[in-house]
Formats: structure tokens, sequence, C-alpha cells
């Protein structure tokens, strides 16, 4: 029996002509951290649609927890608890931390879209989404922040509230898509002082090019070239294996 919370077997996607992604097998452990790299159109995207249901394989099963799960549709898979921040995440930029926090907890907590020109008198005196909120700001360090406006927040601030927003929503698989792109190095740093936190507490799959500070996360690399996984494993072994030095490092042995 598999170990793993969420796996494909043999999974491809075909556009047209084009192989986007090609029998890949992959598999993560409840609370491990995966990172997935590889160069730019090695499949990385199109793979993390299929595991969140944006894409239908031609080809292959996605397996979570053991049940088939290749053909529903992403709202399902939200509910089952498999988020990519972007698909629950809407942040109003005209509205505060605090506000932005609460209204993603109280939408997944209900399971429903309340009105946004009614939610600030629904819930916030709730003492459930209160607290939660309250829990939020203070593993992601965004106490002193709270009552700021977001949009005139940092963009490193701003993907801090992205990633905490995905995080009130209590997914047991939670997958980030290049959490590091566009800001700089310090708040790369804050970011993953705040997600070594969640280390072994989440199941987290991060997509990113930023290597140095991926395998400071991660328990495992799986490295992506032409539509296949083409290693996988500890990081340090998987960056010396020599199809990923030729493929990924475009060092000839």
């Amino acid at each position: 029996m598999s170990t793993s919370l969420i796996e494909t077997q043999g999974v491809s996607k075909i556009f047209g002509a084009f192989t986007a992604v090609d029998k890949v097998d992959f598999g993560i452990a409840e609370n491990d951290a995966v990172g997935i790299i590889g160069p730019n159109g090695a499949g990385k995207t199109t793979f993390i649609n299929i595991l969140t249901g944006n894409l239908i394989p031609e080809e292959g099963k996605v397996l979570y927890r053991g049940e088939d799960i290749t053909t529903i549709k992403i709202e399902k898979r939200i509910a089952m608890g498999i988020l990519r921040t972007f698909q629950l995440v809407h942040i109003f930029d005209n509205i505060t931390v605090y506000e932005n926090l609460a209204l993603s907890f109280y939408r997944k907590d209900e399971n429903r879209t309340v009105p946004f020109n009614m939610y600030l008198v629904n819930f916030l005196k709730r003492k459930k989404i209160r607290e939660k909120v309250e829990e939020a700001l203070s593993v992601f360090e965004l106490e002193k922040k709270k009552d700021d406006i977001v949009g005139n927040l940092s963009l490193g601030n701003q993907k801090m509230l992205e990633i905490a927003m995905a995080w009130i929503a209590d997914p047991d698989i939670l997958i980030l898509d290049e959490p590091f792109a566009g800001i700089s190095d310090h708040e790369i740093d804050d970011i993953l002082i705040i997600l070594k936190k969640l280390h072994h507490k989440k199941t987290i799959i991060i997509v990113e090019h930023k290597l140095s500070k991926l395998t400071e996360l991660v328990d495992t690399l799986c490295v992506m070239h032409e539509g296949k996984v083409i290693a996988s494993g500890p990081c340090e072994e998987t960056l010396n294996d020599p199809e990923v030095r030729k493929s990924y490092w475009k060092i000839e042995e």
C-alpha cells in the first residue's frame, strides 16, 4: 500500500503535438516538503495543474489518500484539502491584512462565498474567526501589519499574506508556485523563516527557481525536464545525479 498522501501514476498531458507532461510518477508523504525544479518549459506548472484539477491528464491517474481523483473538479479537491494559493486566495487590495485573513477563513469554514459588502458586519464579531486570525497573524509575524491596507504592502509582505490566507484554510496539501519570484533575498529569507515553522506540520509542494533557497526547506527534490521526471530524492543526491547535471546544469561528464 502506498505511503503517499497524493501521488500520480504515469500521468501525461498533451497539447496538440506537444507533450507537456510525459508519464510522470510522483508521490509525497504526509507532512513532507517536496521541491519541483526544472528549466522553463519543463512541464512543472502543467504538472501542478494536474494535481490541483485545473487540467485532466490524457493518461495516468492522480490518487489522494488512495482514492482516484483524476477527474474530480477543482472545487471538490479544495474541499478535500488540496490547496494551491490562487485557487482559494483572493487578496483585496483596499482592505486590511486582518480583514483579508478573516474573509479567507470564513469562506473556507462556511464553504460558501459571502457578499463582499456584507462580510464585515456578519463575521468579524465571531469569536472563532477572531481567534483563528490572531493565530495566523502570530504564525506569519504579521501582527504589526494587521491594520495596514494590503495595497500599500510590499510585494514580499503580500506574498506572505497570500501564504497565510492559504494556511488559515487548514489545507492538507499546500502547493506554492514560485513563492519567491520577484522579491528580494531579505524578503525571501523572511518567508523561509515562516515556512520552516510549518515544516513537517503541513504537506508542502513548492515549484521554485531559486534553488539555493529551496534546498533549505524541502526534504526531496523532483527535477523535471521536457515533461519527464529525470530524478527525485534527497537534495544533494538529486542535484549530483548524472542526468540532472547534464540536463539541468548543462554539465557534460
